[in-house]
């Protein structure tokens, strides 16, 4: 089968999510510019096309501010920047974005989350279509195009603003979410569509779904599929890596991590917390796909575990389904992104994903 070539991005820790042993803190691989700099750095030299820099209000570090530090630093790999929208005015965060693509040389991509304000909360339903108004004013600004947007969250007459992105367009917005609200707000306004792991028919609906959901509004999303990696090379060492990532693992500390999270009570992790239930008794919910990780994360919450003949089928297997982009992380990241990045990243046809 002919394949398109595939965007691989790593994962920086920016929202102190880096552990050798799962749900236990270390000092060394708490977040901070130094560390999630060197991760950053470090997935650049190992030949990754982009890597996503997280965001979350309550957690780690800034990642606008992150964003501008890293890109005079980065030569050839693109920066996906998440955006929390609830804290946003967008027309400022036009302004952001393309001063940062500026920086990068036109390489700038945009994690759209949808977000609420710091210390407010808004139903579902008007949560995201918040977030659709803000992804219409970045897309009409950031396209270089006059706003007149008359929305219910923001009324606003501009002229686009003097400094653009490089390309004069706006960069594609990744965005993800599995309840209603969220499925038609990707279907009018994203660009690539974000899914974390589940059973491949499930995977598979979800594609179908969205297809047509865009479709009703005239447009078409790409794909993208969010999940750890456990790389050895065999079989068996990789199932001792994920049995020694939870070793030490305090059930009480796992559930904390979880409860902590922004997103803890969204559809999406809902779904990964019916994932891990639905799994065998050591954890693995379909071959090769281990929810031990969701014991102690909210979000992604499992890995695709194997040698690197049995992890590249499964990432050839997603994209012959149409997952076009995979934004991926392990733990520790810097030490599994180097794993990957030596045995199965050179047998993929990859690159940076087109408008």
């Amino acid at each position: 089968m002919t394949r398109n070539p595939c965007e691989i991005s790593w994962f920086s820790a920016l929202c102190d999510d880096d552990y050798e042993f799962l749900g236990v803190p270390d000092p060394m691989l708490k977040s901070s510019w130094e560390h999630c700099r060197d991760i950053v750095v470090q997935a650049e030299a190992g030949g990754f096309d982009n890597i996503l820099l997280p965001s979350g209000y309550d957690l780690g570090i800034d990642t606008t501010a992150f964003a501008a530090g890293i890109a005079p630093m980065l030569r050839r790999m693109r920066l996906l920047m998440a955006v929390r929208i609830g804290e946003t005015w967008p027309p400022q965060l036009a302004r952001q974005i393309a001063t940062i693509d500026q920086m990068l040389g036109g390489r700038l991509t945009i994690n759209i989350i949808s977000s609420d304000m710091p210390g407010e909360k808004l139903a579902s339903a008007a949560r995201y279509a918040r977030t659709v108004e803000a992804m219409s004013i970045l897309k009409t600004l950031l396209n270089g195009q006059p706003l007149d947007h008359d929305g219910e969250f923001w009324k606003l007459k501009l002229d686009p603003p003097r400094i653009g992105t490089v390309s004069g367009k706006a960069p594609l917005l990744y965005f993800g979410g599995l309840s209603e609200d969220a499925r038609e707000a990707a279907a009018k306004g994203c660009d690539v569509f974000l899914m974390w792991p589940d059973k491949r028919e499930t995977v598979a609906a979800i594609i179908a779904d969205m297809t047509l959901r865009a479709a009703k509004y005239g447009r078409t999303l790409k794909f993208g599929y969010r999940a750890h990696m456990i790389v050895r090379d065999t079989e068996a060492e990789a199932r001792a890596a994920a049995e020694r990532l939870l070793s030490k693992l305090d059930a009480a500390a796992g559930e904390a991590i979880r409860a902590k999270s922004l997103d803890s009570t969204s559809a999406g992790v809902a779904a990964q917390a019916a994932l891990r239930e639905s799994a065998s008794d050591d954890g693995y919910a379909e071959a090769g796909l281990w929810t031990g990780v969701g014991r102690a994360r909210s979000g992604c919450g499992a890995a695709i575990v194997g040698d690197p003949d049995q992890v590249l089928a499964k990432l050839n297997d997603y994209r012959d389904m149409g997952i076009e982009a995979f934004i991926l992380s392990g733990y520790p990241h810097a030490a599994e992104a180097d794993l990957f990045a030596r045995h199965v990243l050179p047998h993929l046809d990859h690159g940076p994903l087109g408008a």
